[in-house]
């Protein structure tokens, strides 16, 4: 508990207990609305639990809570209904006595929900038997039984309890449940026959025609249309979307299983059931005397075959009254009014005895046969303080229930808080409180109160009457404090009463009640004749209901007052006997709506519930106690001696606790066992203080447990490192020696095949043959030759040579094969070129090596370099071959930058724009270069062309591409001629030209003094040559 005092500010506090200003109603209010905003619905006050229907599932109710509040301190976890059962339990297993749970509330608060929470938390975490289960069963499921029966939707709530229940459940001395017993009191019967706008009736009524089935319903005579029913009509709605009818009767027929009931109970309870919804539609006529008639006997046929009577027997009863005399009986018929009452009154009575039966039937489901000592927790729901716009004599009796319940638990809060400060040696302070003695006794006491003033007035004879009842009121009980009428209020109470009002001033207000009705109702006779003819009924159910004993007693029965005040203090008695503990249910709003904290409803909630009146009894004296060693082991750390150990006793230890805090004298007192802190405020301080120190703890605690964990965690890791190295080394050790050994026997194995390789195919070299074998394939791939002109090839040992040759054979045709799929046809053009030039100039001149890696253009002259006019001129030829050539006169041997252009049909040289000198292909008569490395070549033509102007010297680049293409179009491969020293050329007729080649230092051309052209070359290098040559084959 007080760990949850750090949020105190936002979900407020726990307990009512610890809040300062404890007589505010205000204050009570704010704390219970700043905990139901964080959907903390539950809140103690001492060890009373304040509950507020939250009206939703908070997902609190499920295993993984209760066994959270299994066995746990009552205030060690927040409020909840699983600490009030499982602390009564407990003190009842460990005490051997007797307990029991007051759960209170206005209708739609909470109460039923609280009751089966508590059950079956009970039936969960008690231990159990196998043969037990079925005791355990039959307790969890008379609910839904008891629901169906006792339960209706009213204008507050859709399953709400229209009878006070008692249910003790029995425990051997093991802590098992063994047994039960259920006690109802004062079921509503007027409900059976009207229910208000916006009501329905009890909820078996409806489950029977929505769920029933086909041949039940036949059997019985009903249809599933309830507005067919005047019974169930009445409210309006019929129908609920909130309430499932055919689920509940699923759930209502499975349970009768359970508790034992034989298939003729269920068929006579039915009948019963069925009986009462046809009485409703019995409708009464009157004849020309003024005297009840049914004219429809359809209804009373089926209500005669249900209940087991003779028609015209219960249609007399229903219409005549038996009246004896002393010696004779007398039948006078009835008015439809009187018959009326008769009908509702049949119904009433039916109903409500058969409820009694169904409890006694459970009850003997239920009974324990083993007669050895057993404790009890019994549980009590029963209906809270009611104060409605117009109260009756049903509030009456509940509210005067409350009156009685409010005594017990002041006077057990005060005796149980006495009694503590006794056990503790501390002075008991007298504490001031209402006592509401003086209300009990005024309607209950004997002869005088108000209960039994009602039973005179209904018993004597003459004319009594609601209004006589309120003036004899007046004149009995005119001059109690605590009760009021219209005509003894002052002037402005007189507009609160009406005339046929009394007001009585509660514990927990005043109310004012209707006394209209109130002779009726706690007559609730039945006419002696019904009685008779509901007696000798051949349903079972109503033949135990009705006895025939009862016939025999002409004594006037008790009226429904003394019943009830007989029931209650019986009941009072039960529970006097036991040890309390109380839950009281809070509905936070009208409209069910999850979330909505309605003020003024609440205040009035906590006004009638009694609520600030417990918590100032419980807060009279000491605000907070606790044991002192809970005391000291949660706050020991606020003191340098107690922490971290306090080795004395625990008083000891508090004293000086709380000496080393700064307590007062007046703010504490030191008990035998406990601590009692007076002030809220001083055990906020404290826990303040606790929650700071807490943190400085906290983080000195974290870093030594972490050092402490490191610490740990490196000897762990360095031992295992240890221990890992060691088998490492040792694993390292006999790889490495198998390994070694391995290689020996390999090695040997190799040397030994090495010495017999040359030996045919045996054992003793196969392995060594086939490893060489492998290794020479496998370098083999590396050394694989990449194209065909490349002649290298891995050298192979001895034994492989025929299939190393037998590759070569085969990589080289793959190779041949590949490349000549990889030519293309414009490429074996040029190589075709290349062939000519080959067959032309191969070991002939000198430079043709070098030729051989450069391969062949189509033309050395793009169109946009040839003039356009030349182009014009020449396109229609075809051009095939263009190169920069330089031209050297025949006569002077000027040099002139020209363009030789090969076409289809000649060969041109252009200067510009302008053609110089065509030489056609049939007038070629030999080309002549020199076998040295120069690019001259001289064209010869034949002289008897008058066109030719003479042979035409050339020097070019590329003159092995440039000869071999000339004479490729002329289709004149041999007439190319390669001389030595010098040749001639053709000047003009009878003229000829010489030019020389020679070697030098350098390259060089010019005319000599002879007038003959000179070509000087640069020898090449005899191992240059010897290369070439090598390379052009």
């Amino acid at each position: 508990m007080e760990g949850a005092l750090t949020a105190r500010d936002k979900v407020g506090v726990q307990d009512f207990v610890l809040l300062d200003a404890y007589t505010s109603e205000s204050a009570f209010l704010d704390n219970l609305q700043k905990r139901f905003s964080q959907n903390l619905i539950y809140t103690y006050i001492g060890t009373l639990l304040v509950s507020v229907n939250p009206y939703q599932e908070l997902g609190i109710y499920t295993r993984s809570q209760m066994g959270l509040y299994q066995g746990v301190n009552f205030f060690e976890l927040p409020p909840h209904v699983y600490a009030i059962a499982d602390n009564t339990y407990r003190t009842m297993c460990s005490e051997l006595n007797n307990h029991f749970i007051l759960i209170s509330g206005e209708s739609g608060a909470g109460k039923t929900e609280a009751s089966k929470k508590i059950l079956q938390y009970f039936a969960v975490t008690c231990p159990m038997t196998e043969s037990l289960q079925v005791a355990r069963d039959r307790l969890l499921l008379s609910n839904p039984v008891l629901e169906a029966f006792g339960n209706a939707k009213t204008l507050r709530n859709d399953n709400s309890s229209r009878f006070g229940k008692y249910m003790d459940i029995q425990f051997d001395f093991k802590g098992i449940p063994v047994g039960g017993r259920i006690i109802s009191y004062l079921i509503e019967k007027s409900r059976v026959v009207y229910q208000n706008q916006g009501e329905r009736n009890f909820h078996i009524f409806y489950q029977l025609l929505e769920g029933g089935e086909e041949d039940l319903l036949a059997y019985l005579g009903l249809e599933r249309d309830p507005q067919l029913y005047k019974y169930l009509s009445q409210g309006h709605c019929a129908k609920e979307s909130s309430i499932n009818d055919k689920n509940d009767w699923r759930t209502v027929s499975s349970a009768f299983s359970v508790i034992d009931f034989t298939e003729d109970d269920i068929e006579n309870l039915f009948g019963i059931i069925a009986s009462v919804l046809h009485l409703g539609n019995i409708c009464f006529g009157e004849n020309y005397q003024g005297c009840a008639t049914i004219p429809d006997t359809h209804e009373i046929k089926w209500i005669a075959k249900l209940l087991g009577v003779h028609p015209p027997v219960l249609l007399e009863a229903l219409t005549h009254r038996k009246i004896e005399a002393k010696t004779e009986e007398v039948v006078c018929p009835l008015t439809p009014g009187l018959s009326v009452y008769t009908r509702d009154a049949m119904a009433k009575a039916v109903y409500g005895r058969t409820f009694t039966w169904l409890v006694n039937k459970i009850n003997s489901s239920l009974v324990n046969k083993d007669f050895t000592r057993k404790t009890v927790i019994g549980l009590l729901d029963i209906y809270g303080f009611e104060v409605f716009d117009k109260n009756g004599f049903e509030q009456f009796c509940i509210n005067y229930c409350n009156e009685k319940l409010q005594q017990l638990l002041i006077e057990s809060t005060l005796k149980a808080e006495q009694t503590e400060y006794e056990m503790e040696g501390i002075e008991w302070e007298p504490i001031q409180y209402f006592n509401n003695k003086i209300i009990c006794d005024l309607v209950e006491e004997r002869h005088k109160g108000i209960i039994s003033i009602l039973d005179e007035e209904c018993i004597r004879p003459g004319p009594a009457t609601d209004l006589s009842f309120l003036e004899k009121l007046e004149e009995r009980v005119g001059k109690h404090a605590h009760f009021q009428t219209r005509k003894l209020a002052g002037p402005k109470g007189r507009k609160r009463i009406g005339w046929m009002e009394f007001q009585l001033f509660h514990y927990a207000g005043e109310v004012t009640y209707c006394t209209t009705g109130f002779l009726e109702k706690n007559n609730d006779l039945l006419y002696r004749h019904l009685k008779e003819v509901l007696c000798r009924s051949r349903n079972s159910i109503l033949r135990e209901c009705f006895l025939v004993a009862e016939l025999e007693n002409r004594r006037r029965p008790p009226t429904v007052g003394t019943q009830f005040k007989t029931s209650l203090s019986s009941l009072l008695e039960i529970l006097i006997s036991k040890e309390p503990s109380y839950i009281r249910c809070i509905k936070p709003n009208e409209r069910k709506e999850p979330g909505k904290f309605d003020d003024f409803l609440i205040r009035h909630q906590v006004k009638y519930l009694g609520l600030m009146e417990h918590l100032r009894v419980r807060r009279a004296g000491f605000a907070y106690r606790r044991k002192y060693e809970h005391f000291l082991q949660r706050y020991k750390s606020l003191c340098p001696d107690t922490w971290p150990h306090w080795h004395g006793p625990p008083a000891e230890g508090v004293e000086r606790l709380i000496k080393y805090i700064g307590y007062k004298p007046k703010e504490y007192k030191l008990g035998r066992t406990k601590i009692f802190i007076r002030f809220p405020r001083t055990l906020f301080a404290t826990e303040d203080a606790f929650e700071f120190s807490k943190h400085q703890l906290v983080a000195r605690i974290q870093a030594t447990y972490k050092g402490c964990l490191e610490r740990r965690a490196y000897v762990r890791k360095r031992q295992a490192a240890i221990k890992l190295e060691a088998y490492w080394h040792g694993a390292l050790a006999r790889m490495e020696a198998k390994r070694r050994k391995w290689a020996v026997q390999i090695i040997r194995r190799f040397i030994k095949g090495f010495i017999n390789r040359n030996k045919p195919l045996c054992p003793d070299n196969e392995e060594f043959i086939m490893l060489v074998r492998r290794n020479y394939i496998l370098n083999l791939r590396y050394h694989v030759p990449k194209n065909v002109l490349d002649k290298s090839w891995l050298r192979p040992p001895g034994l492989l040579e025929n299939a190393s040759d037998l590759l070569r054979k085969m990589c080289t045709r793959n190779l041949v094969q590949n490349y000549c799929h990889g030519i293309t046809a414009e490429r074996k053009v040029l190589m075709q070129q290349k062939m000519v030039t080959s067959e032309i100039f191969r070991g002939k001149k000198e430079g043709y090596a070098e030729s051989l890696s450069q391969p062949f253009a189509n033309t050395r002259i793009d169109e946009a370099d040839i003039h356009p006019k030349v182009f014009q001129i020449l396109s229609k030829e075809n051009i095939q071959y263009g190169i920069p050539v330089i031209k050297y006169d025949r006569k002077g041997f000027k040099v002139r930058q020209r363009q030789l252009i090969l076409t289809q049909r000649a060969a041109y040289v252009v200067e510009l724009a302008k053609i110089k000198q065509k030489i056609e292909y049939f007038t070629l008569k030999g080309v002549s270069t020199s076998n040295l490395s120069d690019g001259i070549f001289v064209i010869h033509v034949s002289p008897e062309g008058n066109k030719q102007k003479g042979d035409a010297v050339l020097q070019c680049e590329h003159l092995f591409e440039a000869v071999t293409k000339l004479v490729m179009l002329a289709n004149k491969e041999n007439v190319v001629n390669v001389v030595q020293g010098s040749l001639q050329f053709y000047i003009s007729p009878g003229k000829e030209g010489t030019i020389v080649f020679d070697t030098g230092p350098e390259e060089q051309i010019y005319k000599d003094k002879n007038g003959q052209l000179t070509v000087v070359s640069i020898r090449m290098k005899s191992s240059d040559l010897s290369h070439h040559h090598f390379g052009s084959n």
